[in-house]
């Protein structure tokens, strides 16, 4: 295990010195200067994933000084062909990390792929050696190689598409590795519960990206137990995602699998299907399959921490939704597209949560793809509209409205919020506190806020939200035996069928 290994070096370090007093110790900063850290004191990393957000999170990996990437994987080697969010972004993030305005010209469309990724790395580190020249990353194509070969590393950093979340962090952890993961933990709640359980048993530190700290759920938090609302009914969050291409059903055409991409690796535990390009390289989050929609996409971020904050540790018992219908035209007749592949476009589920330690019973409800609440009378007073994304509390007495993640929360409408006496601000806190909350965790051997251990609520209420689209109906949820008790059929939603090989 890499935090064993770790600390083992160092009592045999503290044990030498205590022996041999004769022997003069210089101080590392004196060897290496300020700010430096010892080869032996690194966390090694594999960052697993080079799409474009393994890429575009890797500047944090490269620039820390305790951290060191010693290895990359992605089934795609090389490619151009990615969905980003402009065509420049991700190039010009590893131009400004690596200094080389020049970098990647040559590339068409946005470049990833392991090739990539370890071009990066190897780059970024060799400026810094007095050679110019770094060669130390490994790379894999299977990440189950990876695991077997390299047993330095100390944690790995999962940046897949959803589907392999679960068998990779289980299978890490299994190996002593500590996991650092992009949401969701997994996209199938037995999953989901399984890495959970083997976070408990295997005592490595594990980190869900999607936690922040967020002092405004403090904040409205304080304001509901002042009574300012009465007493909860209702928290709605809307976001505008999804931003990927959409898709009813599966696409019908044959495509030849791209040179140097390994279909049958990226498929890992689902079953085979034809390759095409529109499952993957930043596509993959609409399916069933390969994805967790929009709330899996979105969610983690905003529900999170405010169920840590809100003490909501018991998860939904129930779950509604509504999505987005197609038709198609068959001759001169309209059709029904029966849609249990994809999420929809838009969709609005109601989770039914019971009641929590410190909260009564209340409903929490979602809405994606440009759906949200209508407009309380609250904020008609005011002459405002819902803005595009949102979060809002519905008490028996009043309401408050905030961002997306609980940004700028306010009472509605603004005539009570100026009345208001008691505590209104907040101080904010940086966004790039993130990145050292796990790291700080593996150093000092404790959990991480945004451990495994802490996310079995959120997991289940996004996967349970999966769920009762693709059943149609309100489902009712037993957490304790993870079993739909009013649709047998819908239990089949819980986990999925495996490929040979890659079971669970």
């Amino acid at each position: 295990m890499g935090s064993r290994k770790s600390i083992n070096r160092r009592k045999f370090i503290s044990s030498t010195v205590a022996t041999a007093a004769t022997i003069t110790v210089v101080p590392r900063f004196v060897l290496g200067g300020p700010g430096y850290v010892a080869p032996s004191d690194k966390i090694n990393i594999a960052n697993i994933g080079c799409g474009t957000q393994g890429l575009r999170e890797m500047p944090s990996l490269l620039q820390s000084p305790d951290i060191q990437v010693v290895a990359v994987c992605d089934v795609n080697r090389l490619t151009d062909d990615y969905l980003d969010w402009s065509p420049e972004g991700l190039r010009n993030t590893i131009r400004n990390t690596l200094d080389e305005p020049g970098w990647g010209a040559s590339y068409k469309g946005i470049p990833g792929g392991r090739d990539i990724g370890r071009e990066f790395v190897e780059t970024y580190y060799g400026k810094n050696k007095p050679s110019g020249n770094w060669t130390g990353c490994k790379s894999y194509e299977d990440y189950r190689e990876l695991l077997e070969k390299e047993p330095g590393i100390d944690a790995i950093k999962i940046m897949t598409p959803d589907h392999h979340h679960a068998h990779l962090a289980i299978a890490a952890m299994k190996k002593g590795k500590h996991v650092i993961t992009h949401k969701p933990i997994a996209n199938r709640m037995y999953e989901g519960r399984l890495a959970i359980e083997t976070a408990k048993s295997s005592g490595v530190k594990t980190h869900l990206l999607a936690w922040s700290e967020r002092p405004q759920y403090e904040l409205i938090l304080k304001w509901i137990n002042d009574g300012v609302i009465g007493k909860l009914k209702e928290i709605h969050n809307w976001s505008y995602r999804p931003v990927w291409e959409q898709w009813p059903s599966r696409p019908t055409e044959s495509k030849p699998v791209p040179d140097g991409f390994n279909w049958e690796l990226w498929l890992g535990p689902v079953p085979d299907m034809p390759f095409h390009p529109y499952y993957t390289h930043n596509r993959f989050r609409g399916w069933y399959d390969f994805g967790g929609g929009s709330i899996a996409d979105m969610g983690h971020y905003s529900l999170f921490p405010l169920f840590l904050t809100f003490g909501i540790d018991r998860p939904p018992v129930s779950a509604k939704s509504y999505g987005t219908t197609h038709r198609y035209v068959d001759g001169n007749t309209y059709k029904w597209v029966k849609n249990d592949v994809a999420f929809p476009l838009s969709c609005m589920i109601q989770l039914e949560f019971p009641e929590q330690q410190s909260l009564p019973a209340f409903d929490l409800f979602w809405y994606d793809g440009g759906m949200k609440p209508f407009i309380p009378d609250e904020l008609r007073e005011d002459k405002r509209d819902m803005p595009e994304e949102g979060m809002m509390f519905v008490g028996e007495k009043g309401k408050i409205l905030a961002g997306f993640r609980g940004e700028d929360p306010e009472i509605i409408p603004s005539r009570l919020m100026k009345v208001y006496q008691g505590e209104k601000e907040v101080q904010e806190i940086e966004e790039d506190s993130r990145s050292n909350t796990w790291l700080e965790a593996i150093k000092n051997d404790r959990e991480s806020p945004g451990s495994f251990r802490y996310a079995g609520t959120v997991t289940e209420a996004i996967n349970l939200a999966a769920v009762a689209l693709r059943a149609g109906k309100k489902v009712e949820y037993d957490s304790e035996n993870m079993k739909i008790t009013n649709d047998e059929a819908a239990n089949r939603y819980l986990t999925r069928e495996y490929r040979k090989g890659w079971e669970l």
